[in-house]
């Protein structure tokens, strides 16, 4: 690592940096936990399978989100990787600022058995996960989580973010 990599960006390399990784296509997802009574939610597009052995998957949260929060109460969540369908609830769970009680009313889902999150009913598919690490990585934390239960949802076209923007896909 040389001196510059620590070295705080501009606004304008920020701006660059944003738009340039805005022109790379990624899957959306909503990660869902339960700490207490409160359901926990945040759409996210820094989402990768990690490893099929063990069966590993992590994502990226800011250091200042409430779920990061969430995080440190409960080591359970669930993955719910969005189709088209489901283009609204990963809009709304994106959007900053949102009341934190009741968020999920507008959402269908159902209880997820082993991690009890909120497993939404428009996903193409489920991982429920238990955190296995947590690294931090500049203003994101990578949380890596062990896969314990899997969820195919209805086959439906997929959902990708690209440019601020939601595209379905085939």
């Amino acid at each position: 690592m040389t001196d510059r990599d620590d070295e705080m960006p501009t606004e304008e390399q920020k701006d660059d940096f944003r738009r340039t990784m805005g022109r790379l296509a990624s899957g959306v997802c909503v990660i869902t936990a339960r700490w207490g009574s409160m359901d926990h939610a945040m759409t996210a597009t820094a989402v990768a399978s990690v490893s099929l052995e063990p069966r590993l998957v992590m994502f990226a949260v800011h250091v200042d989100a409430r779920m990061r929060d969430a995080l440190e109460a409960t080591d359970m969540w669930a993955l719910n990787i969005m189709g088209a369908a489901g283009q609204a609830d990963a809009d709304w769970l994106a959007t900053p600022g949102r009341p934190i009680m009741g968020q999920l009313d507008r959402i269908p889902f159902r209880r997820g058995e082993v991690s009890s999150a909120a497993l939404l009913d428009r996903a193409v598919s489920v991982l429920e996960c238990r955190t296995r690490d947590i690294f931090p990585a500049g203003d994101h934390d990578l949380v890596v989580g062990a896969v314990l239960e899997t969820h195919l949802g209805e086959e439906q076209a997929g959902l990708v973010h690209r440019n601020s923007e939601y595209f379905p896909v085939p």
